[in-house]
């Protein structure tokens, strides 16, 4: 449903210090925030239909918290765009990452922001100020080497550095250390057919 308690194909979420729930509402077009213990949640990006305006989200599919900017940083995938947005009575995003076919994003302490492609089938680094972003995961075309992605989606970082990459196409988990030019395999990566 589209009501404030409800929410349709929610995807990517985050947690943040006090315990709200950030949560990508992606067919209802907008990032809800429920507060621990509520029963409806707040709508606090985007929720003016789809469309590409800069008050509007188009199948957002992840969100995270910039702490230091106070503001949301979330994966308006649908528009091919990553988007900040203020954390606290923001009425319009501001696009930082155009032509992007992000899916998940996520941050580092030094507040480096790495974005998965799911076209380019690899995840890059954006330093604070940094539009073009370094190829950190994959960018060896699409396939199963440990080289590759197909079809990346989810990203986490650990505190050494590692990053987690959920390998859709592939059917696996991989995970990269910092600096590494390929990945390992942490789950799944078998063929076959669910048993």
């Amino acid at each position: 449903g589209n009501g404030i308690n409800h929410l349709s194909k929610p995807w990517g979420l985050y947690v943040d210090d006090d315990q709200t729930v950030y949560v990508a509402d992606q067919w209802n077009h907008r990032i809800v925030g429920w507060k621990w213990d509520a029963t409806s949640g707040k709508v606090v990006a985007g929720g003016n239909g789809q469309g590409n305006g800069a008050h509007q989200l188009y199948n957002p599919t992840d969100v995270i918290v910039d702490k230091e900017r106070d503001s949301l940083v979330i994966c308006d995938r649908s528009n091919r765009r990553v988007v900040r947005w203020p954390r606290r009575n923001g009425t319009s995003g501001e696009t930082i990452l155009p032509n992007i076919g992000c899916v998940g994003l996520t941050m580092d302490g030094n507040g480096s922001l790495y974005v998965t492609d799911y076209g380019k089938d690899e995840v890059r680094r954006y330093r604070r100020g940094e539009s073009q972003g370094t190829v950190v995961v994959g960018g060896s075309g699409r396939g199963n080497r440990l080289d590759q992605l197909s079809d990346s989606g989810y990203v986490f970082i650990d505190r050494d550095h590692a990053l987690y990459v959920s390998d859709e196409g592939n059917h696996r988990v991989m995970k990269w250390v910092k600096g590494a030019k390929q990945g390992i395999v942490v789950a799944g990566g078998q063929e076959g057919e669910n048993g």
